[in-house]
């Protein structure tokens, strides 16, 4: 592609996508500033977060570039919002430990939106002339929900391994008050033992001061997995609906990726005849 013709995809881009180009704006300010004052704190970890963020946010648009595909300004959209939310809210802002169901929320998103990428690719795959088979409308969707289920378990699987490794915590840890466990049976016979009504544990002669028993992530891992498991189903059923009517859901449009026609994908060769003719792509 020419430089003249990049450009030229560049401002059709934004001029199609005026709300995503001003969410990116926005959110890209806000990560900038962040970054300047923990530079200027010295919090050089917080400064590499910001600068993380900031490269997670050109994902999108390289994608697009190159996998020629085309991003609904929906998804593009909570893509950037979900991105910040995690990194500069999340970590930075100890969004994770001050707000309640945070990361549970954040876990729901990422289940509905993997099932979407999920989605996509196997109905593009599908959609293909090269290919002479074709997938069902359930097929299609039992695919994306366990390509997102996998998503989350490898990201449970990351999480774990951080946390051996580097000491961090991003498993995090619950407070329980009660326990059931067979290696508390004095007669070794795999009999559950409980343990009810836990007001306090003691490690090494110390009180631990938190109310109870505190589980090291099992509970976080699970309860993510859970929500993710429902973020995925519910797109899957949307997208089983979105195929069987042949994209006439309104709510899936939004979430799809989908293919650039045929004179996009080849680099954009030619610009478009006049500037209001719009470089239109597949629905």
């Amino acid at each position: 592609m020419s430089k003249n013709n990049f450009i030229k995809d560049v401002k059709s881009n934004i001029k199609e996508n005026k709300a995503t180009f001003a969410v990116y704006i926005v959110l890209r300010a806000f990560v900038i500033t962040s970054m300047v004052i923990s530079l200027v704190r010295g919090d050089f970890e917080s400064a590499f977060v910001c600068a993380l963020s900031l490269a997670l946010f050109l994902v999108p648009a390289f994608l697009e570039r190159n996998l020629k595909i085309e991003l609904p300004g929906v998804l593009e959209i909570i893509i950037l919002l979900f991105i910040f939310a995690a990194e500069i809210l999340g970590e930075i802002n100890a969004y994770y430990v001050k707000v309640p169901l945070w990361d549970t929320m954040l876990h729901t998103v990422n289940g509905f939106l993997c099932a979407a990428i999920g989605f996509a690719l196997i109905d593009i795959l599908n959609r293909n002339e090269k290919f002479k088979f074709e997938l069902s409308p359930l097929y299609v969707a039992i695919v994306a929900f366990c390509f997102s289920m996998t998503i989350g378990v490898l990201w449970e699987f990351f999480e774990f391994g951080v946390d051996n490794v580097l000491n961090t915590d991003m498993q995090k840890d619950v407070v329980v008050n009660h326990i059931t466990s067979v290696t508390l049976d004095p007669l070794q016979a795999n009999n559950t033992v409980t343990i009810s009504d836990i007001k306090e544990v003691v490690i090494n002669g110390e009180a631990l001061g938190v109310g109870g028993y505190l589980d090291i992530g099992l509970y976080d891992t699970m309860k993510d997995l859970l929500v993710n498991f429902i973020g995925a189903l519910v797109f899957s059923i949307i997208g089983f609906f979105y195929i069987k009517n042949r994209g006439k859901g309104k709510i899936a449009k939004n979430f799809i990726p989908t293919l650039r026609k045929k004179e996009d994908a080849d680099e954009l060769m030619e610009p478009c005849e006049s500037d209001k003719q719009q470089c239109n792509l597949l629905p």
